[in-house]
């Protein structure tokens, strides 16, 4: 259930295509017809809004029928840290298709800063990879690939516990190996592969399982031709024998 919430996250924070996610029932996320760019969010506010989630499901129980509320109102908090425009609640309260009402979002995000004590500060892993990136002079082709494993690992419940560092390392190791011969340069050693060992093997599955129902969107977002079938190429070289142990 947590990783159908992140995913359809995702369909909301950034919309590209012809359609948005405007609800989710139990196990079904209904879509509809809606406007291109209808959030246009920034990255970090993705990221900051799933650890929020995760740092609130850590902290307590949340009844299976809030879990979207609770998504929707870590995605509200994000906004208000890393955007500077913020969408309306009434906006948010709109993606839920009618299944909460704006006074129960605003009751949903006091609930979130008192549980989490307002501690809502998170270095996102984007910043890390570019830093990252830069000091190992990565193509644009490595980082792009690095950037679609660094988010398939947001609906790894098993990566939430990673630093942002570490998780950065992780998808930059795994883009430069699996497109070791096309260009790429290598990785700083800032982690030994022992370090990396058990996050980059989940990101390569991630990657292989392709768009699974409740878990599609970051692959159809990376499938679209503005991301450059980044997520068809890296199915098809993960595929292909690889010179290391990912």
């Amino acid at each position: 259930m947590r990783a159908l919430v992140v995913d359809w996250l995702v369909q909301v924070h950034v919309r590209t295509g012809e359609g948005a996610a405007l609800g989710l029932r139990r196990s079904l996320v209904v879509t509809r017809t809606f406007p291109q760019e209808y959030l246009g969010l920034a990255g970090d506010t993705l990221y900051l809004a799933v650890h929020l989630l995760d740092s609130y499901l850590r902290a307590g129980r949340v009844r299976l029928r809030h879990l979207q509320l609770l998504g929707v109102a870590c995605l509200f908090v994000a906004c208000k840290v890393e955007e500077c425009v913020l969408p309306e609640p009434a906006s948010l309260c709109l993606l839920g298709a009618g299944s909460f009402s704006q006074a129960e979002l605003l009751r949903a995000e006091r609930r979130v800063l008192s549980r989490l004590d307002f501690r809502l500060h998170h270095p996102g892993p984007l910043l890390c990879l570019g830093l990252l990136a830069a000091l190992a002079r990565s193509s644009p082709q490595v980082m792009l690939l690095a950037t679609y494993f660094l988010e398939l690992s947001l609906l790894e419940a098993e990566a939430a516990g990673w630093e942002p560092g570490r998780l950065a390392a992780a998808a930059l190791s795994l883009a430069h190996r699996v497109l070791d011969g096309s260009g790429s340069g290598l990785e700083p050693a800032f982690y030994s592969p022992a370090e990396l060992g058990s996050l980059e093997p989940c990101m390569a599955r991630a990657a292989l399982r392709g768009p699974a129902p409740g878990r599609a969107a970051i692959f159809l977002k990376y499938a679209r031709p503005q991301r450059h079938g980044t997520s068809l190429a890296a199915a098809r070289l993960l595929r292909r024998p690889q010179p290391g142990p990912p």
